[in-house]
């Protein structure tokens, strides 16, 4: 799971072969879109709120973001099981990994540098 601009879920055999993936908005996106889009609504910072029942906009919409998104990786993860059987691992990557990866059920592993260490790879490849 990459959680950038978008929300990317790759899926990897066990062979090293690209199964496909899903897409969805990232929260960054979203929330913009709200505060864009909803006269009443502003951009909020992207943290764990007290609880999952806002007492006010602010906690309300902290609360969609963390809450809800971790809960569409997990819904996410969960139909994938159910399609192709178990997972080695679930890997979160991007810049707003942190904030999800302890609201989330199916999350094992955290890894900032994913891509970066990816991109090394393919170097080293095609260099070395």
């Amino acid at each position: 799971m990459d959680f950038g601009t978008s929300t990317n879920l790759d899926v990897v055999s066990a062979q090293g072969e690209f199964l496909g993936g899903a897409l969805a908005p990232g929260i960054d996106i979203s929330l913009e879109a709200l505060s864009a889009k909803a006269a009443q609504l502003r951009k909020v910072e992207v943290v764990r709120p007290r609880s999952p029942i806002g007492k006010n906009t602010v906690e309300a919409l902290q609360s969609g973001a963390v809450f809800g998104f971790a809960g569409q990786v997990d819904g996410l993860v969960d139909r994938i099981i159910e399609e192709i059987g178990p997972v080695t691992a679930v890997v979160a990557t991007g810049g707003l990994a942190s904030v999800v990866i302890g609201e989330s059920e199916t999350i094992t592993h955290h890894d900032p540098h994913l891509t970066l260490t990816g991109l090394r790879m393919v170097f080293e490849r095609n260099v070395g």
